[in-house]
């Protein structure tokens, strides 16, 4: 593994525009970024740990504060993982009723997917007994 990600390895790595990575070091969610000699920014294979983690949980609809909360945690060090514990604890429960709310939408949706193949179906069968009666 490197030392070192440029911004564009982290963006393509992880989907993500410039412009994306950029607010979220605005947005406190990475340490301030290092810099090359040359003046490039660079990211750290610990800011690319926790960013695949920021991801995830942003993927998942973590509003941003929180996710700010979360690194600065993180940073924090390790007698705060009770605390990063309780966040994700929080944020899974909060995951599993979106889950669980998602799911009964499904159902109905495939209920109402059901019914109109049915009427297509009740109505092909119509318009084949009509051309055969008519013939």
């Amino acid at each position: 593994m490197k030392d070192f990600y440029t911004p564009g390895e982290i963006a393509e790595r992880f989907d993500l525009t410039l412009d994306t990575l950029r607010y979220y070091e605005k947005a406190g969610l990475l340490r301030r970024v290092d810099r090359a000699p040359s003046g490039h920014r660079r990211y750290r294979t610990d800011d690319v740990e926790l960013l695949h983690l920021i991801r995830c949980l942003r993927d998942t609809d973590m509003p941003i504060a929180r996710l700010r909360d979360f690194a600065e945690l993180v940073r924090a060090g390790d007698q705060t993982i009770p605390e990063r514990l309780d966040v994700l604890q929080e944020h899974k429960n909060r995951l599993d009723a979106r889950i669980a709310e998602l799911i009964d939408r499904q159902g109905a949706i495939e209920h109402k997917i059901d019914y109109y193949l049915g009427v297509l179906s009740d109505r092909a069968a119509e318009t084949a007994h009509t051309l055969k009666d008519g013939d």
